[in-house]
């Protein structure tokens, strides 16, 4: 992502040079364009993204904003977070013989990646196959690797008609924005560019018309503008001057200042990437994870909850009492299936069969999902609950995902709240 910035003007020289220097003295010069986007220390020093980057560019019909998200398995809460926040999906991968590899095989990060986006209501994807300079521009490989992803990707629910796939080499800057640059990969490759690509992708509908919901994904000091929260906008319109309760809690907050972009403005409305800076709430009362919502139409809280959920490729089934860990949003809790309801068919949704003993891999099934203590103190202890709401009511704020053991098991989304 860093060189396509800087190919649209997006990164200026004297940065270019600052971090090529920078990563070179590191002793890590081909990690010099990540570090436009991955900025901290630890970042730099590992040559791994570790937490989500927010940036914005400009094609001639789009204004998009890029979430780069982490691509390695320790850091999966962190993408999900940004996943959770996307419209759209851009997959990097790498077309270096073994590196995909590695990556699509049973277990690897590339299939988990694609399954949590559409998990999480991303139905658009490009492909974007990199590092074909380093296989010698070579057209059967890039096949190669479409033909095993485009069966992947639909097996996966991703539409064929929304997926599309890209020959690049970020390093030679090659088919980003044009490709004239490259007269091997002209001699097979007509197609557009990553750019052309990002032009078209289509931006959803928006719940303007539904009450505002802005999940927390980052809580920081503002220098002079009171505290400042980021996140994407879920629902509802929010503008500067309103006051907004806080939940899980009984605090509420009045808008100072909204920021989208780094410029101020009035109002932002469902699907934008706002940051907002908050006034007459104490700090310790806004975290991650943490819902703003209308005074009047507040967002709401549950510990006891049935879904609808599909199975991913699991080696151990799921039985009543599998402790699990829940993710939505940014937030990730301690949970138990408490009940499995009804397997049900993948097409249809009808009932296949009441009170299943277990959920298999590729099942569909409605389950009771109850929030647990994240602590072995005492019985007395309950768990707190969370900011949820059904899927009929609003789409963003009832999908979740299930992971047990650093694996995502199933994902799903939220039918009614019990409690």
């Amino acid at each position: 992502m860093g060189r396509l910035l800087y190919e649209l003007g997006r990164v200026d020289e004297k940065t270019r040079v600052a971090n090529e220097r920078g990563s070179s003295k590191a002793g890590k010069s081909s990690f010099s364009w990540a570090w436009e986007l991955d900025g901290t220390i630890e970042e730099r020093e590992r040559g791994i993204t570790m937490d989500i980057a927010l940036q914005s560019l400009s094609t001639p019909q789009r204004q998009v904003t890029i979430l780069d998200a982490p691509g390695h398995k320790d850091f999966i809460p962190n993408m999900i977070s940004g996943a959770a926040q996307a419209d759209c999906a851009l997959l990097v991968v790498d077309a270096i013989t073994g590196e995909f590899e590695a990556g699509f095989d049973r277990g690897g990060q590339t299939r988990e990646h694609l399954l949590l986006v559409r998990s999480l209501g991303v139905s658009q994807v490009i492909v974007a196959v990199n590092k074909l300079d380093q296989v010698n521009w070579d057209s059967s490989r890039f096949e190669e690797i479409c033909g095993l992803l485009r069966a992947f990707l639909v097996q996966s629910g991703f539409p064929s008609s929304k997926t599309s796939f890209v020959p690049v080499s970020a390093m030679l800057g090659v088919n980003l924005v044009n490709n004239a640059d490259a007269s091997v990969l002209s001699k097979w490759y007509k197609g557009p560019t990553l750019v052309d690509l990002l032009d078209k992708l289509e931006p959803p509908t928006r719940e303007i018309a539904s009450p505002l919901r802005l999940p927390i994904s980052n809580v920081f000091k503002g220098q002079n503008s009171g505290t400042g929260v980021t996140g994407r906008i879920c629902g509802g319109v929010v503008q500067v001057g309103e006051r907004l309760r806080v939940l899980p809690g009984d605090e509420s907050a009045i808008v100072r200042l909204i920021d989208v972009e780094e410029q101020s403005v009035p109002w932002a409305a469902a699907g934008t990437n706002a940051t907002l800076y908050l006034t007459s709430i104490d700090p310790i009362h806004l975290s991650i994870g943490s819902v703003l919502c209308p005074p009047s139409d507040i967002v709401p809280l549950a510990t006891v909850f049935t879904a609808r959920i599909i199975v991913f490729d699991i080696q151990l089934p799921i039985t009543t009492g599998t402790s699990i860990e829940l993710f939505h949003h940014s937030r990730d809790v301690p949970a138990t299936i408490s009940k499995l309801i009804a397997t049900l068919d993948r097409a249809s949704g009808v009932v296949t069969k009441k009170n299943p003993r277990v959920l298999s891999r590729g099942t569909s099934a409605e389950v009771e999902i109850s929030l647990r203590v994240g602590t072995l103190s005492g019985p007395t202890l309950s768990a707190r609950p969370i900011p949820l709401e059904p899927f009929s009511v609003n789409k963003d704020m009832g999908r979740i995902l299930v992971r047990r053991g650093g694996e995502t098991i199933s994902a799903g989304i939220v039918l009614d709240i019990i409690s």
